[in-house]
């Protein structure tokens, strides 16, 4: 898996771009959790649950039916959010499927159970570019996490970095493309 701090750089990339009219700071936040949120299955080691079961590590929580029911929630929360309930599923839902979708590009672990529960087949993208972190705190803080961190800056944060810079560039090029959906 990239770093947990790493997914959150897509839902703050499509936050930038498409600016505070469209994403509240609310939703922003909502976002992060939602990106980061997967990777709360690491529990199951504490409860005894291996890696490659459906529970374990890169399983359920990394499904699409997960992300489904992460956006389905926060349509519902959505005046929490002071957003639409559209903008809210589809944020957040864009924010929960950039999790496995980024773990699937690393070259390591046991891969990601993308269609849980319709199957338990796990599965890796053709380029596995991203330096998977290790799961050991520790870990992350030598030789190991450095090569993670500059993987990610590199596979991660710049292409992100990029994609909010287009997306302010035309928010101010285009007036209406700022405006908020608050239907």
């Amino acid at each position: 898996m990239p770093t947990i701090i790493s997914h959150a750089a897509v839902p703050l990339a499509i936050g930038i771009g498409l600016g505070r009219g469209r994403i509240p700071s609310r939703l922003l936040l909502a976002g992060v959790v939602a990106a980061i949120a997967p990777d709360l299955d690491v529990v199951a080691f504490k409860l005894g649950i291996a890696y490659a079961e459906a529970f374990g590590h890169r399983g359920a929580s990394h499904s699409l039916l997960f992300a489904l029911l992460l956006a389905a929630g926060a349509s519902a929360a959505a005046p929490l959010l002071r957003t639409s309930r559209r903008t809210s599923f589809f944020f957040i839902l864009a924010a929960a499927v950039s999790h496995p979708l980024l773990d699937m590009l690393t070259n390591g672990g046991l891969g990601v159970a993308l269609f849980w529960p319709v199957s338990d087949l796990r599965y890796f993208a053709p380029w596995q570019v991203i330096e998977v972190s290790p799961l050991s705190l520790r870990r992350v803080f030598s030789a190991q996490g450095l090569a993670v961190m500059r993987s990610e800056l590199a596979w991660v944060w710049a292409p992100c970095a990029v994609a909010a810079a287009i997306g302010v560039l035309i928010r101010r090029d285009i007036p209406s493309a700022g405006r908020g959906d608050r239907a």
